[in-house]
């Protein structure tokens, strides 16, 4: 899911591509913030990005 919100995809999009509901991509989206312990949607890429996930 990293890796499609990287190429730009939407929450619609991305869940499509993975066969899940745009709410099952917030909560996906909302449970990475959590792990990596950060508030934002942008701040979850910047550290996913530092941690080498993507």
């Amino acid at each position: 899911m990293l890796h499609l919100f990287d190429a730009g995809h939407t929450d619609e999009s991305a869940g499509r591509k993975l066969g899940l509901s745009a709410r099952t991509v917030r909560r996906v989206v909302a449970e990475l913030t959590d792990r990596l312990r950060v508030s934002s949607r942008f701040q979850a890429g910047a550290e996913a990005v530092r941690q080498g996930w993507i």
